[in-house]
């Protein structure tokens, strides 16, 4: 009990900072936590509380667009479930009853919108996934979190094979949980050079066939500038023909999350990355609508 008490003093004394949150800083360092950390978020439209499980920035892909410094590949390392409880616990009451809002959040974002699990690489490798949404659950109920806050996984969708991740969804759907699903482009040489993923679209579109089955999801789909060129109306065909296919077997995501770049990224190629404008998305967003699909857009 002794320690617990030090543990849950030292994780209150380390969010007890008032540098400002932007949409343009998604620092997992942002409340000097190991586990948790909180974003403004363009696409959420409030305060997303992250958990970061990759905490040895490691990842099964590399995106160009990815913001992780020293990325590397691998998966996620051992989670301590006692410290993760005891963070999340911490930070959810000082959002819930403390200044943090106030001291740290933009006026008009001073909302809890999301626990996000996403973090510095694929979250559902680490082997503790299931028990980490079996531990939100345990603290929605606890601190009687509003019911409007919901719990979203951001994944590639690579691992939804496991037994493990299958169980966690199972889960999710159960905490008004959704899943954001990686799909960047429709065809596998996109896919190569967007994401360094030798993974098949048959692959994805079986992972994509075992989320929807599970838990609501939704397509998260990054479009951005390569080289000075937007993506190519073979790029959008190609995206456009996947969601039509998977309509006409009665696969039906939730819609589509369409954005740009907002903050710079860390790998080699960012020098040849810039963000679209809204008007190009909004031009894509049209021919993703005109299928019947929701699309939302954050710029």
């Amino acid at each position: 009990m002794v320690s617990q008490l030090i543990l849950l003093i030292i994780c209150h004394s380390k969010i007890l900072n008032n540098t400002a949150l932007d949409v343009t800083d998604h620092s997992r360092d942002s409340a000097n936590l190991r586990y948790v950390y909180p974003v403004v978020s363009r696409r959420a439209g409030g305060v997303s509380v992250g958990i970061n499980l990759n905490t040895n920035n490691a990842c099964n892909w590399r995106c160009i667009y990815c913001q992780v410094p020293d990325l590397k590949r691998g998966t996620a390392p051992v989670v301590d479930l006692a410290l993760l409880e005891q963070e999340l616990r911490v930070f959810l009451n000082e959002l819930l009853h403390g200044d943090f809002m106030q001291r740290r959040v933009p006026e008009g974002a001073r909302r809890i919108n999301d626990i996000a699990l996403s973090g510095n690489g694929e979250p559902t490798s680490a082997k503790e996934f299931e028990q980490v949404i079996t531990l939100i659950g345990k603290l929605r109920q606890e601190l009687a979190l509003p019911s409007h806050i919901k719990l979203v996984l951001i994944t590639n969708g690579s691992l939804m094979h496991r037994k493990n991740v299958q169980q966690g969804l199972r889960k999710m759907a159960q905490l008004n949980g959704e899943v954001w699903f990686k799909v960047d482009r429709a065809s596998k040489a996109g896919m190569q050079r967007t994401n360094n993923t030798r993974t098949s679209l048959i692959k994805v579109r079986e992972n994509l066939t075992t989320a929807v089955a599970l838990c609501p999801v939704w397509l998260q789909t990054c479009w951005f500038m390569l080289d000075g060129e937007p993506p190519s109306k073979q790029d959008e065909d190609d995206f456009l023909n996947f969601i039509t296919t998977l309509l006409h077997d009665n696969i039906k995501p939730q819609g589509v999350l369409l954005y740009s770049l907002a903050r710079p990224a860390l790998q080699p190629e960012a020098p040849k990355l810039a963000a679209l404008s809204e008007r190009q998305l909004e031009a894509f967003a049209i021919r993703i609508r005109a299928l019947g699909v929701e699309t939302k857009l954050a710029t």
